[in-house]
């Protein structure tokens, strides 16, 4: 309440104490309040925007190995075992994917690589001539010397 006895200076300290009277808060209260509610206001939208996002889409990657031709080798039947034998020689003339494989250092694309050789350029007359086949080298060579050989090359 105003009187008219009250001064200039007077009258502006009663309007700012009816304005804290009015709000009831100190300024840094009222900061801390907004700063609070700002606060608030980001967190539910981020809250938001997460639950809304679509999931990403699962990709699956798988490798698969090349397949051999089928007439080109042999499926293993019990009867063949899977190593040489103690003693055993291959004929590289004769043999077919499956028995190639068999050799030390030999696997499904060089018993197949060394089939396509024979058929491509008649029987080997020598063991040394698989050094003529991509992938086999001197050190392979001297590997499968007592294992490999060449029977009736006619």
């Amino acid at each position: 309440m105003k009187t008219t006895s009250q001064t200039g200076s007077e009258t502006n300290a009663a309007e700012r104490s009816d304005k804290k009277k009015y709000s009831g808060m100190s300024r840094l209260e009222q900061a801390v309040l907004l700063l609070t509610a700002g606060f608030l206001l980001f967190t539910g939208g981020w809250f938001l925007a997460e639950q809304n996002r679509p999931e990403p889409y699962p990709v699956t990657v798988t490798r698969s190995q090349p397949e051999l031709e089928p007439a080109a080798s042999a499926p293993p039947d019990e009867s063949r075992p899977e190593t040489l034998l103690e003693g055993e020689i291959i004929d590289l003339n004769t043999a077919d994917v499956y028995d190639l494989q068999r050799l030390p250092g030999i696997g499904a694309k060089r018993a197949q690589d060394i089939v396509d050789w024979r058929e491509t350029n008649g029987p080997f007359q020598t063991v040394d001539e698989l050094v003529r086949i991509s992938g086999i080298g001197e050190k392979t060579l001297e590997g499968l010397r007592p294992y490999a050989g060449v029977g009736d090359p006619g």
